[in-house]
């Protein structure tokens, strides 16, 4: 049977978005260049170059934080997933956020080709997204978040692996700035970034 025509299981789907979102995510890294060029590799994804982080730390975090999120995303409770920078004192100066919607009951068939090809057009976006971004500051600290409609529950007890964060938030709404979009029977993903506004910057 051609693989391109095939129904996707949910478990094929929500495989295939926890492994794109971790490519992202590395992606994001490099491209905010919070490291320098030689901690990442040059690969392929989806036939397209992405840079994956070479330093085991680095990868392993990135790894074992979106395989964490892979049983709550299945459940769709995880609302957001993003990658926030932040100056020395912990306030957020960028976000980069994936807001996720997964269609547990979805029945019409979704070749697999059409779903990779919706998320490869995530990363061409990502890696054009660098002319729109001013530099971070050298002391910069990031980390990914998970946002999540409720609390996790016993969920494999993997909820015991999320903590509250001590990221501070914005006092007035953020500057969003759309990146990429994709709307389809099995998932719904949005990709955009959040700067702080005006008033926030001189606090």
């Amino acid at each position: 049977m051609d693989r391109s025509k095939q129904s996707l299981p949910q478990e094929i789907v929500i495989r295939t978005l926890t492994e794109f979102l971790e490519v992202a995510i590395n992606f994001v890294v490099y491209v905010r260049g919070v490291y320098p060029a030689e901690a990442f590799e040059r690969r392929r994804y989806l036939n397209i170059p992405v840079q994956w982080a070479r330093h085991p730390r680095l990868r392993d975090y990135i790894h074992s934080t979106v395989a964490t999120l892979q049983t709550f995303i299945q459940k769709d409770i995880v609302e957001r997933v993003a990658v926030i920078f932040s100056d020395k004192n912990q306030v957020p100066i960028e976000k980069f956020v994936f807001r996720l919607k997964v269609n547990q009951s979805y029945k019409l068939d979704f070749p697999e080709n059409d779903l990779e090809y919706a998320l490869r057009a995530f990363l061409i976006k990502l890696s054009a997204s660098k002319s729109m971004l001013q530099p971070l500051p050298d002391d910069c600290t990031w980390e990914i978040l998970g946002y999540f409609k409720q609390l996790p529950g016993d969920a494999s007890d993997k909820g015991q692996f999320w903590l509250p964060t001590d990221t501070k938030h914005w006092q007035q709404p953020p500057l969003i700035t759309p990146i990429k979009s994709m709307s389809s029977e099995p998932l719904n993903v949005q990709l955009y970034l959040e700067h702080p506004s005006e008033s926030d910057r001189k606090l």
